[in-house]
């Protein structure tokens, strides 16, 4: 690819203490994410799909390698660039959509922004804006409770993209949902990623899902490996 890759992890390796010894989930991990790319990470519980997102995330430290973002090597930052490179650059979608029970859906999604500084008036219009793209533009003062599931994890999208990050990462984001609503929740965030430019890595177990990405690659034995990826329209 002719653009430079958002996402950048060279030589990754995870070493984990237990009371047998050291258990090493990433040997040696080299992975590019380019602008406006899906893609996705398989692998069975416990193979690494995590650590690579919190590897990738800055949320935890690599046990060797580096992870660039935007060329950016981090592995020097201290803990509060990380952080303000998390909230600027990065977006997180997790399996539980960890909704502010109290907070309605558009408020949900200012709150990251409220973080970064943005004004409430601009934050409440960009939170609309984005919530309309994911087909809640009639739920923007609708709580949680009063969402079905797909709609809540559409929220946790729309918050996840709030700051307008360079790279998304998702762990199992339609885990909890059924087949027909994980398929209309990852076209959304799929169509939104790709409108926006944002560089999206997903772990899933949902094979059918992962068949939509740009690239799928399984972690085995410590490894990533590509796999083909059918093409499908939906």
């Amino acid at each position: 690819m002719s653009e430079a890759p958002i996402l950048s992890v060279r030589d990754l390796t995870r070493t984990y203490p237990t009371a047998q010894g050291g258990l090493t989930v990433l040997k040696g991990v080299d992975l590019d994410v380019y602008p406006g790319e899906i893609v996705g990470l398989i692998g069975p519980s416990g193979s690494g799909k995590s650590s690579l997102l919190h590897a990738a995330g800055l949320l935890e430290k690599p046990t060797s390698g580096t992870v660039a973002i935007d060329g950016e090597a981090v592995g020097g930052l201290d803990e509060r660039a990380r952080t303000r490179l998390r909230l600027s650059r990065i977006g997180f979608v997790y399996q539980f959509h960890h909704l502010l029970p109290e907070f309605d859906a558009r408020d949900n999604v200012v709150l990251p922004m409220r973080i970064a500084g943005v004004s409430l008036a601009e934050a409440r219009a960009k939170a609309g804006e984005t919530l309309a793209a994911l087909g809640l533009g009639d739920r923007l003062t609708h709580q949680p409770a009063q969402l079905s599931g797909g709609e809540r994890q559409r929220v946790a999208i729309a918050r996840a993209l709030a700051n307008r990050p360079r790279l998304l990462l998702a762990d199992e984001p339609t885990g909890n949902l059924d087949p027909s609503t994980s398929q209309s929740v990852f076209e959304s965030l799929r169509d939104l990623a790709k409108t926006t430019g944002v560089a999206a890595l997903i772990a899933t177990h949902n094979m059918e899902l992962a068949g939509h990405m740009d690239r799928v690659f399984a972690i085995k034995d410590g490894h990533l490996e590509q796999r083909a990826a059918e093409s499908h329209a939906y």
